[in-house]
Parts: C-alpha cells; structure tokens; sequence
C-alpha cells in the first residue's frame, strides 16, 4: 500500500476502518498539522506563500487557518476588505474571498490540506443560528470543488449552548459543496477541556478535534477516550499549548520539550497532532523566526519516523511495559503494530523501563534502536530474544526519547 502524505490531492476521506484519513485513491494519509489562524486575512500574498511553502518543507501535510482571522471577524484584510458586508455573515463580501481564494490556490500547489475554520465563538455577536447556515452555504459553494479543503467550526464548551449554531453551520456546507468536503468541530476549552467526542454521534462529523489549551497533560486521557468511542472516528488533537508562549498565558513557558511531548502523546495514543507556535497568532514583528523554531523542525523528524512504517496499522498499547507508567507531565506512551513486526515507546522524561518482548511477533529477534526526538539521531540499543522483559535505559543527557523496536528480519529494509 503507498503511503500517502500529500499526493493526489482529491478530497481526504476516512478510511473503512474509521481509524486513519485517505487520500482520493484510497491511500493513508499521514495528518502532521500547524496552526496559521491570521493567514487569510494578516498577510500578504507573498508572506503567506513563504508560510504555506516553509511548512511543506518542514513536513507539515496540513494548514489550520480561520477564514476571517481571529476576533470577532469584523476586522479587514490587509486591503480593506472585511469579510462581510455590512458586518452580516449571511452577506460575505467577495472582495474579501479573493484572497482566500488565492491562498487556498497556493497550498494546493504546494500539496498541503487547508483546514476552512468557519466561526469562532469571539464571532457570537454575529454568526448565529438565524444566518449561519446562508452564510455557510455561500462559503462552501465556492469551494466545493477545491480538492485540498476540510471544513470546522469552533465554539466554547459546553457545546448544548452552541448545538443550534453547530448543526446550522454544518448543514449550510453540506448544501453548499455537496458533501464533498470532510466536517469537523474544534472545542474552544473552558475547565476542564473537552474534546468534541461530545458531539460524536452527529452524522455530519468526520472526525474529533480536541483542545487541551494549558492542560496538556490530559492528551493521554482524551485522545484515548476518543478513540474508544463508537464508531470509530479519526481523532486530531488540534490545538494545544503552543510554543515559545510565555507563562502569561498559561503559567509555564512552552518549551520544544512540552511541544514534542504533546505530539508524541497523540500520536502513541492512537490519534494525529497540529502545532503551533504563539507566533502565528500574535504575528509580532518577528513572525519570520518563528517559523524555523525547534520545534517545527522536530515535527518533521517525528514524521520522517513514522512514514517510512505502516503506521497506520499501530494501536495503542501500553502493556509493553512491563512495570509502573508515570502519569502526568512525565507520561510515557508506546504502541504496537498488529502485524507484530515493529513498536515505538516514547519516553518523555530520562528514565529506565522494562519492555515486554514478546509484542514484537513477527521474529525470534528485535532490533532496538534509540531515536532522539530533537535531531532524529539514532543508535542501537542491541538485539534481543523475543521472550521476557528487557530494561532499557535512556541515553545520557537526552531529555526525552524514542526506543524503537523492529523484528530483526524487517529492520534492515527502512529507512534510518
């Protein structure tokens, strides 16, 4: 089966099994996000290519971004345009979409999902149950036959108070492209954060989108009771602490450590990750460094790991460890093949495990390999016995760390 990042950009669908996104021929499509919430309505043509294209070399497959840009989608672009006219959603304003238009152009040239935020819940004033299904319906007949596109809307939790607004919004698209387009609902996080799994059973739902905003430590517990849920839906843990933020937004500054936590912790726990930097929202002056902060590049080293594998036959596992898991900020995740062939455990903090070998199957043999998350460096750990448990250590001085393990006929055939 190929395995698909961003080629054949048809319409992505939810594979059969409901656990993965594929492409328009049917290949796994592997979902590496990054927020650009303003690139609508805050940048120039220019500066949004240079964004669209600094991504894709990166890594990145998919491009979060709010139609109107952040606020209460009053504000103009940079040429004046407002995206409605007369502040009435139910009458968007065409001069406003042509950059839009223009920008989606351009991330479909470069092979990247643009992901169509409709509403925020800072637009309550004006996006409401009375216009948001014209005004839906208009943005979506624009661009039903935009092959590269997904739909979401955002709102504040608890979502009973928000349900009208949410089900107009999505019935206005599916009149508007004709459900060629993937739907999905993005929860705006209040005590405790909620994931969108509250709403699972909603018929034009694709896909859960969770929020964590500050409290990251509950990825483990959300995106794993997402991916329980029935039936099976894909899970992107689509928002959460973003890098270089100071600690006067969430207490605590985020480190490429915390950003590289968040991503590992979703994707080991059987769902698909978006970063973002604090950057891309402020747009500061210094927007351009942010774009090459650590922790964007350490994403691509994350992807380079998985898509050479069949990651998408991974499930959660973490009875490959043979002793006491810590919870919390020190969580440490892994997960299996089904196949038996190959595992990935994630370390997020210096630590010795035991691993139980037997879940690699395939051989008599594991081939252990020691990956650091920051630069993609690896190392043997040795070869063992498929039988027992076997105590790994991490390397010194690593902050975190990946062990992967390999049946041993397999691993000379990948990539490292």
């Amino acid at each position: 089966m190929v395995n698909s990042c961003a080629a054949d950009m048809g319409p992505i669908r939810v594979s059969e099994n409901g656990r993965y996104f594929v492409d328009q021929n049917g290949h796994p499509f592997f979902w590496l996000g990054d927020t650009q919430w303003q690139l609508f309505r805050s940048f120039t043509l220019a500066d949004a290519e240079e964004i669209l294209e600094n991504r894709r070399q990166k890594g990145f497959t998919v491009v979060q971004a709010m139609v109107t840009g952040l606020g209460d989608g009053t504000a103009a672009n940079l040429e004046g345009h407002t995206p409605w006219l007369d502040h009435n959603p139910a009458t968007p304003n065409a001069a406003y979409f042509e950059n839009v238009d223009a920008i989606l152009q351009l991330g479909r040239q470069k092979r990247l999902v643009m992901v169509l935020y409709l509403c925020h819940n800072r637009q309550r004033d004006y996006v409401h149950p009375g216009n948001a299904r014209a005004y839906a319906r208009w943005v979506a007949q624009r661009y039903k036959d935009v092959p590269n596109l997904i739909w979401a809307f955002v709102t504040q939790v608890p979502l009973a108070d928000h349900l009208p607004l949410i089900r107009e919004l999505a019935a206005g698209v599916q009149e508007g492209d004709g459900g060629t387009h993937l739907i999905s609902y993005h929860p705006d996080p209040v005590r405790p954060a909620l994931s969108s799994g509250e709403i699972h059973t909603e018929s034009w739902l694709a896909f859960n989108m969770i929020q964590t905003w500050a409290y990251y430590e509950g990825i483990y517990g959300m995106v794993t009771r997402d991916y329980h849920r029935t039936p099976a839906r894909p899970v992107v843990m689509a928002e959460g602490a973003y890098e270089d933020e100071t600690d006067s937004e969430y207490g605590f500054v985020v480190t490429p450590l915390l950003v590289r936590k968040q991503a590992y912790w979703s994707y080991l726990t059987g769902g698909y990750h978006s970063y973002g930097h604090s950057d891309c929202w402020r747009v500061p002056a210094t927007w351009k460094s942010a774009l090459d902060a650590p922790g964007a590049f350490q994403m691509g080293v994350l992807k380079r790991l998985f898509v050479p594998r069949q990651w998408w036959d991974l499930v959660p596992d973490q009875s490959l460890f043979a002793d006491l898991v810590n919870p919390g900020t020190t969580l440490h995740t892994a997960a299996r093949s089904q196949s038996g062939d190959w595992a990935i455990v994630y370390l997020s903090s210096p630590t010795r495990v035991s691993i139980r070998m037997a879940k690699i199957a395939a051989a008599n043999e594991v081939d252990a390999f020691w990956i650091d998350p920051q630069t993609g460096t690896r190392a043997s750990a040795g070869t063992f016995q498929n039988t027992g448990a076997q105590a790994f250590s991490t390397p010194g001085g690593w902050k975190d760390a990946i062990l992967l393990l390999e049946a041993a006929q397999n691993a000379q055939h990948l990539d490292r």
